[in-house]
């Protein structure tokens, strides 16, 4: 079981989680994280650092979210690794209190 990051990442982009993950199984898309699963040791590291509540166990991911855990998979295979902490985008504060941000996902 690997861990899943949802839609509360889009357009908030935070990096905390990157700094404690173990084995570097984040990957950086233009304006959200995955996680590889295949990379993924459900270390739970992650989980406490973001700011957002955006990453869940694959197996509590709640279900209007449920297509992340393929979108983490298929997106982990086009993005590049993410391995030290960013800045956040300036305006990530504002988007982390919008829940609806599925559309706005860049891939």
């Amino acid at each position: 079981m690997a861990y899943v990051v949802t839609e509360r990442c889009i357009k908030c982009k935070y990096t905390d989680c990157v700094d404690v993950c173990p084995v570097d199984c984040f990957r950086e898309g233009p304006n959200m994280l995955v996680i590889d699963p295949d990379e993924c040791i459900d270390c739970t590291l992650c989980v406490p650092e973001c700011p957002v509540e955006a990453i869940f166990a694959e197996d509590d991911v709640p279900n209007e979210q449920q297509g992340f855990i393929a979108k983490n998979a298929e997106l982990a295979k086009k993005w590049k690794p993410i391995i030290e902490r960013k800045p956040a985008p300036a305006d990530a504060d504002h988007w982390a209190k919008i829940l609806e941000k599925k559309s706005l996902l860049e891939e």
